[in-house]
């Protein structure tokens, strides 16, 4: 198993929940436009060191979600801004460019300090 992108959650928005009920959650890094701030989970702007693509492992602590599809430009946001959403709703095409697709699974919470990490296995 070998670890390629790894980050925790640093900052909660106070609306950053309201888009888990529709399977999905916004990541942004320290530069997260003020409007934006609100609705995002923050963490820190962090290299990864090989390219995401489908069939790696998302882990959100011990909560496995296998990637299912990687939208164009999720690498290059993820690591210059911070800034992903993920969507569980295990799309195989990548409709959105700066989109992470899981598989369609139950997100337990997000809380400051929840580990983010991203395998291939």
């Amino acid at each position: 198993m070998k670890t390629i992108y790894e980050n925790k959650v640093k900052n909660i928005g106070p609306f950053a929940n309201t888009f888990l009920e529709e399977k999905m959650f916004i990541l942004f890094g320290n530069e997260a436009p003020q409007d934006l701030k609100d609705f995002c989970y923050n963490i820190d702007v962090v290299n990864a060191d090989e390219e995401i693509k489908a069939g790696q492992m998302l882990y959100i602590n011990n909560q496995k979600f296998e990637i299912t599809a990687v939208g164009d430009v999720v690498q290059r946001n993820l690591t210059t801004l911070g800034h992903i959403t993920l969507r569980f709703d295990g799309s195989k095409t990548p409709e959105l460019p700066g989109t992470l697709y899981l598989e369609n699974k139950e997100i337990h919470s997000i809380e400051l300090g929840t580990q983010l990490k991203i395998v291939s296995e």
